[in-house]
């Protein structure tokens, strides 16, 4: 029977199928501060079993300054909507200048949210589901987080995360020198100082190099570069040019 079947094309599945949408795969591209954000929420272990804590956190791509925080007892999308409406506001947001990525909790793919950065003129993207490349900024910001000296296993309340987080985003803005940033810290690309600390490292280079030029036997040495373009998934035609 099933052989006259699929002689006669009628040998097909005729049980219905789940099938998933298509999603498109984020090319996000930065090439200075406030252009693009990335913004994630994690959890801290509270003192007792199964009590946690809400961490977000709003990264600039470009940069990596923490341009916005907040720790809460739940994940919610009200929260979510006065932390970025107040980062935005703080950093002088204009309409159709940012972009915000994120992955698709709750919490960012909410209605509140969806309207306050329609309300602001703000794009969203988000992306794929189960692709943690899709978000690896905030991703490793997580990481340098939770891999700092220090780091508790668990947290004595809500106000001992508070003030551990308040000194770690300090560091982390103004003295953590990074290594994706030409060994800057995310406040000098963020506030523009770049282009003067790099002169400044040139200037210390070559005041060694005229007094032991031996010490350095291929070249002159020069400071590291701040990358001129910081991408979320490179397109492979970017990755060819030169």
């Amino acid at each position: 029977m099933y052989r006259l079947l699929e002689t006669h094309g009628e040998s097909g599945e005729r049980r219905d199928q789940l099938t998933h949408p298509s999603y498109q795969k984020p090319e996000l591209l930065a090439s200075e501060a406030n252009q693009l954000w990335s913004w994630d929420i994690t959890k801290l272990r509270g003192p007792v079993k199964w009590t946690t804590y809400h961490l977000y956190v709003i990264l600039d791509v470009f940069s990596r300054y923490v341009v916005g925080w907040m720790i809460a007892h739940r994940e919610s999308a009200e929260l979510a909507k006065r932390l970025i409406e107040h980062s935005c506001r703080a950093q002088n947001i204009a309409p159709g200048q940012l972009t915000i990525h994120a992955d698709r909790g709750s919490s960012m793919k909410s209605k509140p949210v969806a309207l306050l950065l329609a309300d602001l003129g703000v794009v969203k993207t988000h992306s794929r589901p189960h692709v943690s490349d899709d978000n690896p900024y905030s991703e490793s910001q997580f990481r340098t987080l939770k891999y700092r000296p220090g780091f508790p296993d668990r947290f004595g309340s809500i106000e001992d995360a508070r003030r551990f987080c308040q000194s770690f985003f300090q560091w982390y803005n103004h003295q953590h020198h990074h290594s994706g940033l030409g060994l800057m810290t995310p406040a000098m690309v963020h506030h523009g100082q770049a282009a003067q600390i790099l002169a400044h490292r040139q200037v210390v280079l070559d005041a060694a190099f005229s007094a032991h030029p031996e010490r350095f036997v291929r070249k002159p040495p020069r400071p590291p570069e701040l990358p001129s373009q910081v991408w979320i998934n490179r397109p492979p035609s970017e990755e060819k040019a030169p």
